[in-house]
Order: structure tokens, then sequence, then C-alpha cells
């Protein structure tokens, strides 16, 4: 079973320690209940208990500290890192939050030459410490460009950091905050550690959010806080890529937590739904609700598998095979977006019950919408994406087969990643994905992919096209359906998804795809060779009658009564 189910635990894991940690993190929910978790999201409260946990069963400890610190057995392992993403986000944002922007802190901790801060923060996870990541301000964002953070030389070979950061998860609590900046005398770039509570830290506000309330997202401001040489964690360049090397680990993330969301919206949906008459009829009788929440069960599913398979790319990466730097903004973009798409589908089937206050569901249609936006705009991201379009379908590499990466390693080449040079990435053949498909919608799917290659290949962009960001970015669309179909079916291969299933998620990715179609008819400048091919990949999706029966049945009526947290 691909979605997770708290009652019946089924992940596969290479050693007792991680399945160990990870059950104990699904007891302490359990036991919490979904009262208690909702009383403290209602009312605002810190994780006491949760992390008193955290530091008991040493959980950041060993899954955050990479081979050589702290415990012997720790390791950074995106298997069971991703894992207990899905598993926070199911529970509840907040705690997810808390430890996602601990993954970012630690990021340019990680990737420094500085082992004494190192050795430090192995220590602090030890001891159940939480850390925070100082990129964004308050009039630039997440502009790193333009960081107004700068350090001015004491005359005695110290600094004093003056500047505020601002939106910055557990900038209260942190045992440490990397911060980013600049040189004040050469405005070279910098990352160095500030700590909450010494003299010059000033935690000036709670920032308001409308989720993850019991979070503390807060602009901090440093005021002459001095700096020594072992605060230092990154130069010039390096802190630059440190900055984006740091983001493509722990954003990556996000679309996990909205596959944990999206799972336990869908056990809660069903469970009010089957259980419920209108008219004399059960509600599940009705065709359009079947019809939502089998499409939002393929939707889910195809959330998962792209995000397993997405971990599998990031776990073999090297420096000759950076292809994860595609399918990562995808599962920041892409996964996040159709995980708020899946919710607001079991939405429209319980309607009013979602907004009641004791359900798992009012929390998810707040938090769901927060995962494609933690990073600016999912704009961010397709800007990245559109960057490999011509390597992804011209000038293949014979690359080995990926298998899932389950195996307990350290992925060690994650903090020493290479920067830049994404024109010289190159990719295997997508095909070999669809190689010998016969299924009705992937057959389908196949040819909106050809005719894609046909346009960029025939009547590529014009001039103007090109700096019009717009109509690049709605292009961009179609491309990342396809990318996303690519990992979706090399998975579904290695998870054995039924042939009635495969189909249902290719019906979905053919609608979309024809959506995308026709919007850059309806809202964009084209030339009229383009239009003709645009209109060409408009296709209606074999509804496959039988196989949508045969889901509805044997995998999403089933679901009814799988799952509940107790209260």
């Amino acid at each position: 079973m691909l979605l997770l189910n708290p009652r019946h635990y089924s992940r596969q894991h290479p050693d007792p320690q991680s399945r160990a940690l990870i059950e104990k993190t699904i007891g302490f929910f359990e036991q919490k209940g979904l009262a208690a978790i909702k009383k403290d999201d209602q009312n605002s409260t810190w994780h006491d208990d949760f992390f008193q946990f955290v530091r008991e069963e040493k959980i950041f400890a060993q899954l955050l500290t990479p081979a050589g610190y702290g415990a012997k057995d720790s390791r950074w392992d995106m298997w069971r890192i991703s894992e207990m993403n899905e598993i926070l986000g199911f529970y509840g944002l907040s705690y997810w939050y808390a430890w996602q922007v601990s993954i970012l802190g630690l990021g340019p901790i990680w990737m420094s030459d500085n082992e004494e801060a190192k050795n430090e923060a192995a220590s602090a996870l030890q001891d159940g410490g939480i850390f925070a990541f100082g990129l964004s301000e308050k009039a630039h964002g997440a502009d790193i460009y333009s960081t107004d953070m700068t350090l001015t030389q004491d005359g005695e070979g110290r600094w004093k950091a003056n500047g505020t950061k601002y939106y910055i998860g557990n900038g209260n609590k942190a045992a440490m905050v990397s911060t980013f900046g600049k040189f004040a005398d050469t405005g070279d770039y910098v990352f160095f550690v500030a700590r909450p509570g010494q003299p010059g830290y000033t935690v000036k506000k709670k920032i308001a959010t409308s989720g993850v309330r019991p979070a503390f997202v807060a602009e901090y401001a440093l005021e002459d806080y001095p700096i020594t040489e072992k605060d230092i964690l990154h130069r010039s360049e390096q802190a630059w890529n440190a900055a984006l090397n740091t983001v493509n680990i722990g954003k990556f993330e996000l679309g996990f937590a909205s596959i944990g969301i999206a799972t336990h919206a869908f056990y809660e949906a069903i469970d009010h739904t089957a259980n419920r008459e209108l008219y004399k009829r059960q509600v599940t009788d009705f065709p359009h609700v079947r019809k939502l929440f089998t499409e939002a069960y393929a939707r889910l599913v195809a959330m998962k598998l792209f995000g397993l398979r997405a971990c599998d790319y990031m776990r073999v990466a090297s420096p000759e095979d950076r292809r994860y730097l595609l399918f990562n903004p995808i599962m920041k973009m892409k996964v996040t977006s159709q995980g708020e798409k899946v919710v607001g589908m079991l939405h429209d089937v319980i309607a009013a019950k979602g907004f009641e206050q004791d359900t798992y569901f009012e929390m998810a249609i707040r938090d769901i919408g927060m995962l494609p936006k933690l990073e600016g705009t999912t704009h961010v991201n397709m800007a990245l994406i559109i960057k490999f379009i011509k390597n992804y379908f011209f000038g293949h590499v014979g690359y080995p087969e990926v298998p899932q990466k389950s195996e307990a390693v350290d992925d060690a080449y994650l903090f020493r990643q290479n920067s830049g040079g994404l024109s010289e990435i190159r990719f295997g053949d997508y095909r070999r994905a669809f190689a010998d498909e016969t299924l009705s919608n992937i057959v389908l799917f196949q040819k909106q992919i050809d005719l894609f290659k046909k346009l960029i290949s025939e009547t590529p962009p014009t001039e103007a096209q090109q700096k019009n960001v717009d109509f690049m970015l709605a292009n961009g669309e179609l491309f990342t359906l396809i990318a996303y179909g690519q990992l979706i079916l090399e998975n579904a291969r290695i998870y054995a998804v039924k042939p009635a299933l495969k189909n249902q998620i290719f019906g979905f990715l053919i609608r979309d795809f024809s959506e995308y179609a026709l919007k850059m008819i309806l809202n964009h400048a084209i030339e009229p060779a383009q239009e003709a091919i645009y209109q060409q990949m408009i296709m209606k999706a074999d509804a496959d009658p039988a196989g949508f029966q045969e889901v509805w049945v044997q995998d999403v009526l089933p679901l009814k009564d799988a799952y509940r947290l107790r209260n």
C-alpha cells in the first residue's frame, strides 16, 4: 500500500533502528490524539511535549546528523527524512514546520568546512535542539542579491553583525541560526552562525500567520552582535552556493508534507462520506462523489509515486548526474499544488463538514495552500524548470537505470553539491519510461508529448515570446507534466501499480495537459503554426469505465474506516 496508514504501518526500511524511530514518532501522535493536537493548534501552543519527545528519543539527532558527527548510528538519509516529513505533515503542519526549518538551518552548517560549528550542531541535536535559517528579509523577501545584513570589522579581527531577518521559523528557540549577509567593506556574501539569547540578538516579534499557529515565525534583529572566525560558515561564492543548495535539500520536503496532509484529509473525508446518507441513499452512491474521490485518490497516489522517485534521483546524484535539479523544483511546485487540488476535491464532497473545529480537515484546508507559497511563488520553481526543456528532449545520455534507493547510506553528496552549469545537465531518454506501454491513456499522453516536442523543435518561441515571462512560464506547465508523468510511470513499475490505476492517473494528466494547451491558445499571443499544434494537444482521455469501477471498488471505497486518529 502506497498511502501512509499509521494503523497498519508498512513502509520498507533496511534497518530496525529506522523503523523504530518512525514507529515511535507515530506512537507519540497516536497517543496524543486529535483533540489535543487541535487544542494546541487553536491556542497557538508551542509544542513543548513534542520537543521533549524529540530530545528523549534523539529523533532529530539520529535523522539530521550526517555520518561522522554525533551518534555513531546517525546519518543523513533522504529515504527516512522524506518519510518523516510526510508523517509530520500527516499529524499537523506546525510539527513539520519546526522540523523542516531545522533542516534548512543545518544545511549551511553541514556544507561548511567549519568543524567547530559542525560539532556544536551535532551536540545541540543530541540535546534536542532545533535550528533556523536566517535568509529572508522584510524588504527583500528571499532575494539574496539584496541582503541588508552586514558584518563590519571591529579592527581586532572580529565583526559586528547588524540587520534584521524576517519570516524565520524557530527564530525564538533555535540553538543555532544560520544567517546570510555580506561583509560591509567588500560586499562579499557570508553565512555565519547567530544564537538566540545572546547579547545583540533580539526577537522583535512573532509574525502573525494563518497557518502553523503553534510555530514561532520570527522577525529577529542583530545589533552589534559579535562575530568571530569560529562563527563564519561560508564566504563569497561559497555562501551563495550554500544558500541555493540548502534550499535544494530543505524545500524539496514541501512536497512530502503536502502528501501527508492530503492523505490524512482523504481518510477523514471518505470516512465521513461513506457513513452518511442523503435522500435515502449512501452519499458514496452518487456518481459525482465517486468521480471526485477516485480522481483525488489517483492524484494522491501520483504525488507519492513522483515524490519517492524524485528522492531516488537525489540519492544517486553526483557531479556527473544532476538530474535531480529538474525533479526537485517539480516536487516543490507540482506536488504541493496537486495537494491543494486533492484537498479541494475532497472539500467539494464533504462541504461544511470540513470547517468543523474538531476535524483534521479544518487544519488541512488552511495549511495545504501554504506549501506552494512558502518559497514565495510557484513561479520561482517554474523559472528553474524551463531551463531544462532543451536538454530533456535532446542530447540524451545513456545513464544506467536508477533503482529504488532505500538502503541505509549517508547522502553525503547533498552537502557538496555543484552549483551553476545548469545548461550542462543532461538527461536519460524519457521515452524509456513509456516503452511497451499499451494502456489507452498512456498511449494518448505519449501523443501529447510528441506534439510538445514538435512544438519546441519546429515552432520554438519567438524572440518576443522568449522575453514574455508569462508565456514561458505557462508553456512550462506542459513540460512539467511530461517530466511528472515520466517519474510516475517509472515508479509505478517499481511498486507494481495495477493497470486500472495507472490508466486513471494518466487520464487526469491528459485532461490537465489539454487544459494548459487551451490556456496557451486563449491567453497568449501565438503564431498560427503554434496554435495548430496546441489545438492538436487538446485530447479527450479514455474514461475507461471498467478501470474506474475497479479502482473505486478495490482501492478507494475500502479506505472507509481504514484509519481514524483517536480523540
